[in-house]
């Protein structure tokens, strides 16, 4: 029997989202997944698995299902390095993989700039960071083991069972549950951070350069001002030359945190001194280097906790979208105190990324948790669904299946494989019906 069966509520890292799944279980191993989905199926139950919360979607929801935890599933399986590959279990976070890879001289290519969700969490939702070259995490997944609806355990890859490969390394929960990754990997390299502020109309005017001269670039604009963060992250043959223990924990905890925490909730309390703490906070990032082990630039520590929406729109809409959003602020009456942010992404060939055959950039908007949205996030929407924008899996939209449908080319391809693999929708829930239909 799986270990760890347990009931009572669930709820996701920014807690706008719960469910009281019938039970919780958490298994050890493929085959304790596959008991716990025959035994759900038997009894005419519904399967979700879960990872660590970090999604603002209803996506990972057990509301009446049983629910399958990760934290049993952290194995490293196998590091082979002839043929730059590692293979670990589903639950392992992000933060362990990057440090046991770090530790055997090894690196994935690219990673978004958090560190906390699970390896299965993180692909399945289509998790991303910036990159010229490089994609999401998902595109980094070389081979898939996934226990599906009859119990059975497949491992796919290019060559092996290649359509259930295509659909599972973004497969949102909905084909099965993921037991086990496979990442390419590559020896472990620096990159050097250069983050400069930088004027609003000055970055768009040289977004085209600045993305594609860098292997990875990204800003951040303040509403209510001009202003932004730029940053550029690019590989360096070293030597490394880190951010000082002191100045590290300043910038990117204290006061990326700490401070900011304490910033928002005035501006919760009090909205009409949002634009000036804007102003404030814009001027308050400074121009800096630093060279440093990858995962270490790639990401950095999150605990002010938000809710989220996030689009990927075509890259050459980019700029004409992000200019509309400026002027959509500045003549509403919001009160917007999180940044904006902005990265790009190359088309890759996964079924359901939202750079699937199109280069791209992603577009965020945040709100801090518990601040009234007064229409910021439906007009955003409503912005980016008129250039064909793709909703982030894991982030909050409105989108169905039939918007879906008309959004990603290789749809009615990932459907269609759903029909076959679990036509008894063992892992559906409200979330998946309506972005996949029933």
């Amino acid at each position: 029997m799986p270990h760890g069966t347990t009931t009572g509520t669930w709820s996701n890292w920014a807690g706008n989202q719960t469910a009281r799944p019938a039970r919780a279980v958490a298994p050890g191993s493929a085959e304790e997944i596959a008991e716990t989905v025959r035994r759900a199926a038997e009894q005419g139950q519904r399967v979700k698995a879960v990872g660590s919360g970090h999604s603002f979607t209803a996506i990972a929801s057990a509301g009446d299902a049983v629910l399958v935890r990760p934290d049993a599933l952290t194995a490293v399986r196998s590091l082979d390095r002839e043929a730059g590959t590692v293979t670990v279990e589903s639950g392992l976070p992000l933060s362990r993989l990057n440090r046991l890879l770090a530790a055997a001289g090894l690196s994935l290519t690219n990673m978004g700039d958090i560190e906390v969700q699970t390896v299965a969490g993180a692909t399945s939702t289509g998790t991303h960071g910036t990159g010229r070259d490089s994609g999401s995490l998902a595109a980094q997944i070389r081979a898939v083991e996934i226990v599906l609806a009859d119990g059975s355990i497949r491992t796919c890859s290019p060559t092996e069972d290649p359509e259930l490969f295509q659909g599972a390394r973004l497969g949102l929960g909905a084909l099965g549950v993921v037991s086990a990754l496979t990442f390419a990997v590559e020896p472990a390299f620096l990159l050097t951070a250069h983050e400069k502020p930088m004027r609003f109309d000055e970055v768009l005017a040289g977004f085209d350069d600045l993305a594609s001269v860098n292997e990875h670039f990204e800003f951040y604009w303040f509403p209510h001002t001009d202003l932004c963060t730029t940053k550029r992250n690019n590989r360096s043959p070293g030597p490394a030359a880190p951010l000082p223990g002191f100045r590290a924990w300043l910038d990117d905890d204290f006061l990326s945190n700490t401070v900011w925490e304490g910033v928002c909730r005035v501006g919760r309390r009090f909205p009409a001194a949002i634009p000036t703490i804007a102003q404030v906070a814009g001027r308050a990032w400074s121009e800096r280097t630093y060279t440093d082990t990858a995962y270490k630039v790639f990401t950095s520590p999150r605990k002010v906790r938000f809710i989220e929406m996030e689009y990927a729109v075509p890259r050459e809409a980019a700029t004409t979208v992000l200019r509309e959003l400026k002027a959509l602020v500045e003549r509403s009456d919001w009160r917007i105190s999180f940044p904006v942010e902005v990265r790009v992404a190359p088309a890759d060939d996964l079924w359901l990324s939202t750079a699937s055959g199109r280069d791209s950039v992603y577009i965020a908007v945040h709100l801090y948790r518990g601040t009234a949205d007064s229409g910021y996030f439906s007009e955003v929407e409503r912005l980016m669904t008129a250039h064909q924008g793709r909703p982030h899996w894991g982030k909050l939209h409105t989108r169905d299946a039939e918007y879906l449908a008309g959004a990603y080319p290789h749809f009615g391809d990932f459907t269609a494989l759903r029909d076959k693999v679990d036509p008894g929708r063992v892992f559906a829930n409200d979330y998946l019906r309506r972005v996949l239909g029933d």
